[in-house]
């Protein structure tokens, strides 16, 4: 005992705190994998939109 506390004590609170670490490194993780997705599929759609924009100006051209 460690000022009258006992050692598990010390451990419940150091596994709290390691408890807080992982789960903000979860949390980061994620919001990186999420934001990654997000710019794949605005790509995709910017494409698909160019790819339009494509078609018709070359159905205009050829009116």
């Amino acid at each position: 005992m460690i000022i009258g506390v006992p050692w598990w004590v010390f451990m419940m609170i150091l596994f709290i705190f390691l408890s807080g670490y992982m789960a903000y490194r979860a949390m980061s993780a994620e919001k990186r994998l999420e934001q990654q997705f997000i710019e794949r599929e605005g790509k995709i759609f910017i494409d698909r939109i160019e790819k339009e924009r494509e078609k018709k100006q070359r159905r205009e051209l050829s009116q």
